[in-house]
Parts: structure tokens; C-alpha cells; sequence
């Protein structure tokens, strides 16, 4: 009887260390706001101790100063699956290429390979390629350049000539007014009317010159305009051949992309991202090491069971990524992917749809007919959201039912604690919405942040904009973000933390958050915050004063409440 041989899979990969001890997870994680399972912390960790050992390929993550080349930061994941013999391992993946490649030992192959040598798309590619030199090549001709060098020395010349034939036509016109003056003194009628007949034709023909000089200069011009017109629509019928191709082969690409699930249902590209806002995928759908994981471990019917990931390598330009730090999927690319791909997986619950205002307070510390000033608790939200309705809105539109207007003058992020302005009507929202608008409003913020800020003051200017493929992330943009400034000094250090004040000048999302945390900034996370630090018991930022104009008795009125932290 013959021995059945059990084909080992190169990607599952059993943990170093005994894991019996840890129980299995219950539910399978909720991949947009997680804490890492124990087995996932085990086996990051030894994929990260992986990454610092390995000599198989070289990559520039910006960790070790001596490597040489561009610094690409990578985001990687684990996957913890149970195989058919009822082993308990994970897969590892990696975002996008790794040292310019898709495929590598211990990490999954990509869902769809562009890079295969026999595949559609590098045989595709290549007739675009043709279509590029092709191209190339008409629009660098010399005979190209050489009739737009004609065209333009033939419109030079003829117009010097114009103009002189103009100048002497002008100079025959002064000489002919001339010659009829004298004439009309000199000569009998007889004479004279055949004088001045003489001086019309010469006129005449002067007129009849200019047209067929007219002429003669647009049909050349028109001859070598022709030829260069001949050789451009060449290049524009390429052009619109070769963005046909494109299309096509980005249609054919979207269509063969699918997605599974536990339930071997496939799902293209491009059906899963049909009724987006763009009805297209964004650029890098699929990508992502939670596709890859999830796609290897359906193909092979190897059961899921938690997921992590984190990123490895220094932070890029305009996120805040901090090394070896666990991250949640990107909302932009993944969210619709993965929708599709973890249904009917019992997943951990999710926490956007839990109200985090449970069985919390807001307090009244300043109030008149006008308005009131109350202290916001950390996870609260300014008004309600998509998911949960409870918020201070909700709760002072309840204690003052009679108010008129918006109630709520300005906002605070959810995670945020601190002072905020109500207004009881709709005048008091006006006047105090304009105190806004004039920055004459003066609010100060206090924070506690992660590491040692060496200076005591100073001013950041990071222009900031929504991170349109991972929201409500803000990114760090030169080009399409709106000015954000935050004046900042610092109150108390210990060996580990610094305790700022921030006075915003700009009122943008997440703005003392970014500017806390990004390189350009403090780099300097706020404590516990779990998008641009790390999670904690609550974020330590707190709006402890504000002062402002009173809308009836035009005093300035300070209100100050301290920090619980």
C-alpha cells in the first residue's frame, strides 16, 4: 500500500513557541478598530523579527541609516488560520511590492498578478508600450520640428513683408494725394479728370497687389500647416487607439480581479466597487495585505480566525505612521473588498455602532438666558452621527427645549474633552458663530504627549486634508490642504511625557492631533490616541478654556475648567 504524500503549503506557517495555552478567538476581528488577538501580537512578532533577518531581498524601510535607495515604509499583516487537520498557524502578507516585487518566500501571493510573465496584462501591456514609442518617436521626428521651424520662420517673413508692402502702399497713397492737389491747381477739367483716373487705377491695383499678396502667403503657410496637420492627426489617432486599449485592458483587469469568500462566491473589481461614489475602483484596490491574506486562505480552505496588521519602516510624508505600530484597514480600498469577502463571518462587534456617551454626563459649568458653557466627556460626541444620535446636541436640545437656532456655536472631535459654546437662540448663535469666523474667540487646549518635546514654544503651520481612502484621517498636503496653524508651549516634562498648551489659531479636524504626532510637527502622539498613537484608556486632550464677547452685556467672559489627566 502505497504512502499518500502530503504536499506542505509554503505560505502557512506554524508559531515558533507553543500557542495551546491561548484560547482560540471567539469571533473574527473586526478589521477597521481592533485590539490584536494574542496569537496575532505572537506571530507579528515574528514576522517583524522575520523582516530584521532576512537576506532574501533588499528593501529601504528607513530603519537602518546605511541602506541605500528611496525609503518605502510598508504596512504588513497576519492572518491566524486553522488548516484542514485542525493546526493552528498564520499567513503573512505585505501591501502593494516588496523590493519591487509581488512575490517572496513565507508571504502570500498577490489576488491577481500583473507582474506574470505569461499573464493578459504584461502581453497587453506591451502592445501600449508599442503604442508609447511609436508616439514617441512621431513627436520627436526631425521632419516634425523641421515643418514647425518652417511654419514659423514663412509667418515671420511674411509678416515683415506685409508690413513693408503696407508702409509702401501708405507712402504711394501720401504721394498720390500729393500729385491730385497739384493736379486740381494745375490742369484744365479735361485733364484733370483723366488725371485723377490715372491716380484711381494705380489705387486699385495697389488694393488688387495686397489681396493676391494675402493670398499667396496663406496658401503657403496653409500648404506647410497641411503636412504638420497630416503628421499630428497620425499621432492623435495613435493616442485614441492607444486610450481605447487602455480602457479595455482596465476593464478586462477590474473583471478578472475577483474576491472570495468563506462561501467561494467571486466578486469582481469592479462589481464590488459599481456603486461607489466614482463607480470605479481607487488606484490600489486589492492591494492590501487583508485581501491577500483573506483570498490565499479561501483558495486553500484554511479557516480565518483573527487578523492584524501593522506598519514597519519610517512614517511617509503626509500620514502619521509610526513603526511596528498595529493599524486598522483603510476604509477607501478595503472597506467595500472586505465587506464582501468576510460575509457571513461572525466578526467582533463593531464599536461605530456602539454608543459611547453611555451612561455619561454633560455639566453646566456657566449658564444665562443667552447661553451656556458646558464640559464635555472624552468619547462624546458634538452631534449626533451616522450610527449613534446621542450627543450634546441631543442633550441640550432636550434641557433647553424652548432654544431657537443651532444650539451647538462650535465643535469638539468625540475623543476630545472640554469647554463648548451653546447658544439658546438663534441671534446668540449669530453673534457668537461671528466671534468664530474673527478668530476673536481665545481657546486653550491642554495635552499630555508621548516622548520629550526638547522646546519650549512655538508655532506649526501643516496644512491638512481629509485622507479621502481612509477616513476620518487626516493627511499632511502642500497642495490641496487648508491651512492649519497651532501655537503651542510647553507646561511640564517628566522622563517620558510632556504636558503641552495648544492655542489653535485654525479650527481644522484632528488639527492638534496631526500636529502632535506627524515628524513635522512634535512627532510627538497625544497620549491614548488610537488613529495617530496609540490607544489608550481616553485621549489626553482636553478643551479646558475659552473666553469670548457676551452677545447682550459685551463683557469678555472666561470660563476655565482643568483637565482630569
Amino acid at each position: 500500500m502505497s504512502e499518500q504524500i502530503v504536499l506542505k503549503d509554503p505560505y502557512f506557517t506554524f508559531f515558533q513557541e507553543s500557542v495551546v495555552t491561548y484560547p482560540l478567538p471567539l469571533r473574527f476581528t473586526f478589521p477597521f478598530y481592533y485590539e490584536p488577538h494574542p496569537l496575532c501580537l505572537i506571530a507579528a512578532s515574528e514576522l517583524q523579527k522575520h523582516l530584521e533577518d532576512q537576506k532574501e531581498w533588499d528593501h529601504n524601510f528607513g530603519i537602518d541609516g546605511t541602506k541605500d535607495g528611496m525609503v518605502i515604509g510598508k504596512m504588513f499583516g497576519v492572518l491566524i488560520v486553522e488548516n484542514q487537520n485542525g493546526e493552528i498557524g498564520y499567513l503573512s502578507a505585505f501591501s502593494g511590492k516588496l523590493a519591487g516585487e509581488n512575490h517572496h518566500s513565507r508571504f502570500v501571493p498577490p489576488v491577481f498578478d500583473m507582474l506574470t510573465e505569461d499573464g493578459f496584462f504584461r502581453k497587453e501591456e506591451e502592445v501600449l508600450n508599442h503604442y508609447n514609442r511609436q508616439i514617441e518617436l512621431l513627436e520627436n521626428a526631425p521632419e516634425l520640428a523641421q515643418l514647425y521651424e518652417l511654419l514659423a520662420t514663412e509667418t515671420n517673413s511674411a509678416s515683415l513683408q506685409l508690413t513693408e508692402l503696407k508702409q509702401q502702399m501708405k507712402e504711394a497713397k501720401q504721394a498720390r494725394d500729393l500729385k491730385r492737389k497739384i493736379h486740381e491747381a494745375e490742369l484744365s477739367e479735361n485733364e484733370l479728370t483723366n488725371a485723377l483716373e490715372e491716380l484711381r487705377k494705380e489705387s486699385i491695383n495697389e488694393s488688387f497687389y495686397l489681396k493676391h499678396f494675402n493670398k499667396q502667403i496663406k496658401n503657403q503657410l496653409a500648404a506647410i500647416q497641411h503636412k504638420i496637420d497630416a503628421k499630428v492627426n497620425e499621432i492623435v489617432s495613435l493616442k485614441e487607439e492607444r486610450r481605447h486599449k487602455s480602457a479595455s485592458l482596465q476593464q478586462k483587469l477590474f473583471d478578472q480581479y475577483y474576491f472570495l469568500n468563506q462561501y467561494g462566491e467571486k466578486k469582481s473589481l469592479q462589481r464590488i466597487f459599481q456603486n461607489s461614489a466614482e463607480a470605479r475602483p481607487p488606484a490600489g484596490a486589492g492591494e492590501c495585505a487583508a485581501p491577500k491574506l483573506l483570498q490565499y486562505a479561501f483558495l486553500h480552505d484554511l479557516k480565518p480566525l483573527a487578523m492584524a496588521e501593522f506598519w514597519w519602516g519610517q512614517s511617509p510624508k503626509s500620514e502619521v505612521r509610526i513603526h511596528g505600530q498595529f493599524y486598522p484597514a483603510c476604509r477607501g480600498k478595503c472597506e467595500p473588498i472586505l465587506a464582501h469577502m468576510l460575509h457571513g463571518i461572525e466578526m467582533d462587534e463593531n464599536p461605530m455602532l456602539i454608543n459611547p456617551a453611555e451612561g455619561k454626563d454633560i455639566s453646566i459649568v456657566y449658564e444665562d438666558e443667552e447661553l451656556a458653557v458646558i464640559n464635555k466627556p472624552a468619547e462624546f460626541l458634538s452631534v449626533p452621527g451616522k450610527n449613534v444620535k446621542d450627543s450634546v446636541y441631543e442633550r441640550v436640545r432636550t434641557l433647553y427645549p424652548e432654544a431657537s437656532g443651532p444650539l451647538i456655536v462650535h465643535r469638539l472631535d468625540m475623543s476630545t474633552s472640554g469647554l463648548m459654546l451653546i447658544a439658546k437662540s438663534e441671534e446668540t448663535y449669530k453673534y457668537l458663530q461671528s466671534q468664530f469666523i474673527n478668530r476673536t474667540v481665545k481657546k486653550r487646549y491642554v495635552a499630555l504627549l508621548e516622548g520629550v518635546v526638547q522646546h519650549e514654544e512655538g508655532v506649526i503651520t501643516l496644512p491638512l486634508r481629509v485622507d479621502l481612502d481612509n477616513r476620518p484621517h487626516q493627511l499632511v498636503c502642500y497642495e490641496y490642504g487648508k491651512p492649519a496653524t497651532t501655537k503651542w508651549n510647553v507646561v511640564e516634562r517628566t522622563d517620558k511625557y510632556t504636558r503641552i498648551h495648544f492655542y489653535p489659531i485654525t479650527g481644522r479636524t484632528h488639527q492638534l492631533r496631526v500636529h502632535s504626532a506627524h515628524k513635522l510637527g512634535l512627532n510627538s502622539p497625544i497620549v491614548g490616541d488610537d488613529l495617530y498613537g496609540s490607544k489608550g484608556d481616553r485621549l489626553h486632550l482636553h478643551a479646558e478654556m475659552i473666553e469670548f464677547k457676551h452677545p447682550v452685556s459685551k463683557k469678555t467672559i472666561v470660563i476655565q475648567v482643568d483637565a482630569e489627566f
